[in-house]
């Protein structure tokens, strides 16, 4: 009998704000195209889902991973009383803290209770510049990839001996710092665990042979390096990695649609590459932005808004829609932004208790209604 095996999450972070409306399109309903005269998407440029709803037309290569049913569209994703501030509402998202600034995030506290007695440094692996705050809780190892996994590491450009040499004085360094007080402890610590991530997270390319072609952007690169760790089975189980800026106040049209295009089809690979290493089916998706955009444009672009779109993707995923699509209707909107629906702390909770068997209240903070999109075993 085959080892079950762990559940993998992947969070892919849409920042800049992403447009609810232009990418999954309310077609049938007139209000969208009163309410959109710079910036609505021809009609017959619409990729149909149903009858009243469409997606993006750069959203083409996710349209075969919808129609297989491992796609979940979760709509009027967000929280009550958005601040409308990028820096804001993804703090908001981050920490799951709407009311207070938090100081823990939501996938550190996951990560401590999956592997409490951190045996694994590379249980939590982000691919950006930084680590993302939903990963940061002091205690918790975060490997942090700010490149190519080809090129990460401590020092890669150093070989041999006076390699050795080097990481011994940066450990020399780091340790006298652990018992000096908080911070000390954490920088320490943390210094630590990025050198111990390193060098099991090099290993990754070594062992990645694979016949999919990514495309060159800036996600499929992170996605591709996603893929590496996982397939290398070094016992990763969560990933974390961004895309944007979703920002268009300004030209929408085009940024938008090159910036959807880059994402579906990275996705589409990511997916592919899983499967043909028979490492697709403990892993599931998440794709979220900070908030969603105005419902009238402002003649080039859309400002920041408040109710959004999630996606889960994957093949433990019960694909279909969940929620409803927030009304257009002027009266229903909420300082003219769609009114969301779907507590995001709910989303969360799905993942964590349907899919990572995690106690969610603990980690979200509370109860939320949380949609049904991950198919039980």
């Amino acid at each position: 009998m085959a080892e079950k095996k762990e559940p993998v999450l992947v969070v892919l972070q849409l920042s800049g704000g992403n447009d609810y409306l232009n990418t999954i399109i309310p077609y049938a309903n007139s209000l969208y195209w009163d309410n959109r005269p710079a910036v609505s998407i021809p009609e017959d440029q619409i990729i149909p889902i149903d009858q009243a709803l469409g997606f993006n037309p750069s959203m083409e290569a996710l349209k075969p991973i919808y129609d297989a049913g491992d796609m979940a569209v979760i709509h009027g994703v967000g929280y009550a009383n958005s601040p409308r501030s990028h820096f804001r509402s993804m703090d908001i998202w981050h920490t799951c803290e709407p009311d207070t600034v938090g100081t823990e995030g939501w996938l550190g506290r996951a990560l401590r209770d999956i592997d409490p007695n951190k045996e694994n440094v590379v249980t939590g692996v982000s691919f950006g510049p930084s680590m993302y705050r939903a990963m940061a809780l002091p205690g918790v190892p975060v490997a942090c990839v700010s490149g190519d996994l080809e090129t990460y590491g401590m020092l890669p450009g150093i070989e041999g001996q006076q390699r050795l040499k080097v990481l011994e004085r940066f450990k020399n360094a780091y340790a006298p710092a652990i018992g000096l007080g908080a911070v000390m402890d954490y920088m320490g610590q943390t210094g630590l665990d990025s050198m111990a991530g390193a060098d099991v997270l090099k290993a990754a390319p070594q062992r990645y042979q694979s016949s999919v072609t990514y495309p060159d952007s800036k996600v499929a690169r992170k996605l591709r390096g996603v893929a590496q760790v996982h397939t290398a089975e070094v016992g990763t189980r969560v990933f974390y990695l961004d895309h944007g800026s979703f920002d268009t106040h300004a030209s929408q049209g085009g940024e938008h649609a090159k910036l959807w295009r880059e994402v579906s089809e990275g996705v589409s690979a990511f997916f592919s590459d899983l499967r043909e290493h028979d490492a697709a089916d403990n892993v599931v998706m998440l794709v979220f932005t900070e908030f969603g955009r105005r419902v009238h444009d402002n003649g080039s672009g859309t400002d920041h808004g408040a109710g959004g779109v999630a996606f889960a993707i994957g093949d433990p995923v019960k694909g279909g829609m969940y929620s409803e699509y927030p009304s257009l209707k002027a009266e229903d909107l909420t300082q003219g932004d769609l009114m969301p629906n779907q507590d995001f702390r709910g989303v969360y909770t799905t993942l964590l208790e349907d899919w990572l068997e995690l106690d969610a209240p603990s980690i979200v903070g509370g109860t939320f209604e949380s949609p049904a999109f991950i198919a039980k075993a």
